[in-house]
């Protein structure tokens, strides 16, 4: 029997069904043989009776009986394949926690190497061989070893999932095409998946440059804290450069101080010294004088007193110490004037700082026009967009909701929402104006105060050399000279607001603390004509380098 068993090929031992060598084998009326569940479970899921491998029909289902021959001879060949399985699991691994499983292999589980799509069965190395030489298993769809293949089959008609349903967004079997899904969109898995496929295929596209935008935006924030810290250690190195300077001043003027005030007390110290000299010399010849008189006068020779008496009664060479006197030095204003030589030193130290900080902000600087959209019906705009004045009368112009109404202003066409920006305008001829920025959600028909609680961040002149800061209340401003031209500093992040005379390099005022949320325009308003004082335009200054910066 053995060597009958030897003589039979692998396939005349496995059930067509389960693809497995026969348990329970029993013959159909047209010959072919099945494990006895396999085929008694095809045809409870079937309609017809008929045999899975010639399609014949059985009009009434055929009563089965086990066919031991071939019963011993596919035990045989079942323990001779163990045998051989055996033998060569050492050389195949065996199935790890996690890893799925042969379904085929008893005892010793071997790691699937595929799973089959068609027979829903993972195999081993071994037991894979059928499908990769058999004509029949060849068709059969295989995949990369997966667990729950049961999963891949409908639960209502155990069929397998073959078909894709586009209206329910579902996987069905063909049964489900005819039945719960007839009227619907329905595609085979393949052609789903090959479109489904391309969807991620763009998705990853997608995924892949929103990886490298944010690689570069990493790369982006890593360069600005680069030149963060290259402006923070230029900073702190002007800082230290400026105060050692400032330390060394005081120090300088501390010592000075000092010498004067000694140099004086040593002037009085040395005309006190020859005074003394002097008196203790006359002194001394006094003393001497005092000594003879003294001796003359307890002479008892009456010749040589008569004789001597002329010379001794005649007074030294004295000086007259009546209105000698030694005066202490004055020291009134010596601290003061110390400290206003100081003070023009850090007068011109601050100059330089604001020269070097003019200089920086204008690397910032930023085409500006102005918007006539915004423009209050009575101002005259150049075609260029640059220069602003107040007419004699009110253009025809629309009434849109950008445009000023009550107040003669207008705002520029570019607005910021991050960064810095800087531009100048020249206000050179003019007794009144108003520059700054505002936000984008501001007043523009009604009546409102201009400040930064509403929105407005201004410098003003009045009355010709009146300047306010319009904080709330406004802050009046004293300075040195007229500025002729006005640079407009603005760091969106920082909340800063910053206003300079761009010719004198000087800072006039700053807004501090702010918290910017919304758009920022660029402001401007000519003021009124003042009965012609104050006609000349406001003029957009293309920005340069400050000549006293350079």
């Amino acid at each position: 029997m053995a060597a009958a068993s030897c003589l039979l090929t692998e396939d005349q031992f496995l059930c067509s069904i389960c693809l497995d060598v026969f348990t329970d084998p029993v013959t159909t009326p047209c010959g072919h043989n099945f494990c006895k569940t396999c085929i008694t479970t095809h045809w409870k899921m079937n309609v017809k009776c008929q045999c899975p491998n010639c399609k014949k029909v059985f009009s009434t289902r055929p009563e089965l009986q086990v066919n031991t021959f071939i019963s011993e001879m596919a035990a045989q060949f079942r323990q001779s394949a163990q045998q051989k399985a055996s033998s060569s699991s050492s050389e195949q691994q065996v199935s790890k926690p996690g890893e799925v499983p042969c379904d085929v292999c008893t005892g010793t589980k071997l790691k699937a190497l595929k799973s089959c799509l068609v027979c829903l069965v993972s195999y081993c190395e071994t037991h894979l061989e059928p499908h990769l030489t058999k004509p029949g298993l060849k068709k059969h769809q295989l995949i990369d070893p997966v667990e729950n293949l049961e999963g891949r089959m409908c639960p209502k008609h155990d069929k397998q999932l073959e078909l894709f349903c586009k209206t329910d967004q579902m996987c069905v079997c063909m049964l489900c095409a005819v039945s719960d899904h007839k009227t619907h969109d329905v595609v085979p898995l393949r052609e789903e998946y090959e479109g489904k496929k391309a969807e991620l295929g763009k998705t990853e596209a997608e995924i892949q440059q929103m990886i490298l935008k944010r690689r570069l935006k990493i790369e982006e924030i890593k360069h600005s804290v680069e030149l963060s810290k290259e402006d923070a250690d230029r900073e702190i190195a002007d800082g230290v450069q400026v105060f050692t300077a400032l330390k060394e001043s005081v120090e300088r003027s501390q010592a000075e101080l000092m010498d004067t005030i000694k140099e004086k007390q040593r002037k009085t110290e040395k005309q006190a010294e020859g005074f003394i000299k002097e008196l203790e010399q006359e002194i001394s010849e006094l003393k001497k004088r005092s000594t003879e008189v003294e001796q003359l006068s307890h002479s008892k020779d009456h010749l040589h007193l008569l004789q001597s008496f002329r010379s001794l009664n005649t007074a030294p060479p004295t000086k007259d110490w009546t209105e000698v006197s030694v005066r202490p030095p004055s020291y009134e204003g010596t601290v003061r004037r110390a400290v206003s030589q100081l003070e023009e030193t850090l007068s011109k130290q601050m100059k330089k700082l604001f020269e070097v900080e003019l200089k920086r902000v204008q690397q910032s600087a930023v085409d500006v026009t102005l918007d006539p959209d915004t423009a209050h019906p009575g101002l005259i705009l150049s075609d260029d967009g640059k220069q602003v004045k107040l007419g004699e009368v009110w253009k025809n112009v629309p009434d849109n909701p950008k445009r000023f109404h009550a107040y003669v202003n207008v705002l520029a066409k570019q607005s910021f929402s991050s960064g810095r920006f800087y531009y100048e305008v020249q206000v050179k001829g003019k007794t009144g104006w108003n520059l700054g920025v505002a936000r984008e959600s501001i007043n523009r028909k009604g009546e409102i105060a201009a400040n930064p609680q509403n929105g407005f961040w201004l410098l003003s002149l009045r009355n010709e050399n009146e300047y306010y800061a319009r904080a709330d209340p406004s802050v009046s401003l004293s300075l040195k000279s007229r500025p002729e031209k006005v640079g407009v500093f603005v760091d969106y992040e920082e909340g800063l607001v910053s206003f300079y005379d761009a010719d004198a390099a000087a800072l006039i005022y700053s807004f501090t603390g702010g918290h910017f949320t919304e758009k920022l325009y660029p402001y401007f308003s000519p003021c009124t004509n003042n009965y012609g004082k104050n006609s000349a335009p406001l003029i957009i200054s293309p920005v340069t380098l400050s000549r006293t910066a350079t």
